[in-house]
């Protein structure tokens, strides 16, 4: 479903991927795994083209994407939930998640608001409420629910246990595996391997912006090695 080649990014003069490339299949679910600063976000970024790769390729079904703008690439069945969430803080719930509608598609989960509040109960119980007044966990729902109201093809979730409460890491776990079991692929950039561990079917590893591992976790454990030089801290 997605396949990028030999991708190189930069923050101006800083090369931030170097060479980066990986493959998804239809339906996986893919852990991002790194430090903080290793390049995760920024591969997330360079699908979307919100930056632009200096070279290499990025295919998603089998189409060239790398020249389209980013909203061309969601109209294409991409979504992404950034980390830093972006939600319509004076916007109701109702209104932030009309903001995303997109038309069902073809191969793809369709999601309805009804659908989506059973999936996230706290939101159905404060649709009202303005962005503003949520919670940090709160706004996390909210914009992977606005997200999923354009009916991806493909997930791309940045960080999404990262600053929230432990209840919450719990929830934010029940609903990928809920992803996978509608069939959507889904990529998460996560620091927490205990959480990309029950979550996910495999894992990337970066580091400098090189993949340095691509395997299962059981593949993963068998190299300690690795685990402890890109993921410990």
């Amino acid at each position: 479903m997605l396949e990028i080649s030999a991708l190189n990014s930069f923050y101006g003069k800083a090369h931030i991927l170097n060479d980066l490339g990986f493959s998804v299949s239809k339906g996986e679910v893919v852990a991002l795994l790194g430090r903080n600063g290793a390049g995760k976000t920024t591969t997330m970024k360079s699908i979307m083209q919100l930056v632009r790769p200096k070279s290499g390729k990025v295919q998603f079904n089998g189409q060239d994407i790398t020249a389209l703008p980013s909203h061309r690439i969601a109209r294409l069945g991409l979504g992404y939930v950034p980390e830093e969430r972006r939600i319509f803080s004076d916007l109701t719930i109702l209104e932030n998640l009309e903001v995303g509608r997109q038309p069902p598609r073809a191969d793809a989960p369709a999601w309805t608001v009804d659908a989506l509040f059973e999936l996230f109960p706290n939101l159905f119980e404060r649709r009202h409420n303005r962005g503003k007044a949520m919670s940090g966990g709160e706004q996390q729902m909210l914009t992977i629910a606005r997200t999923l109201m354009g009916n991806p093809k493909l997930l791309l979730l940045d960080e999404p246990s990262e600053g929230i409460a432990p209840v919450i890491v719990e929830q934010m776990a029940e609903t990928i595996l809920r992803f996978k079991k509608e069939g959507l692929t889904v990529i998460i950039s996560e620091q927490n391997l205990h959480f990309a561990r029950i979550v996910a079917d495999r894992a990337i590893i970066i580091e400098s912006g090189e993949k340095k591992f691509d395997g299962s976790f059981s593949e993963l454990e068998k190299q300690p090695e690795i685990r402890d030089a890109y993921l410990s801290v």
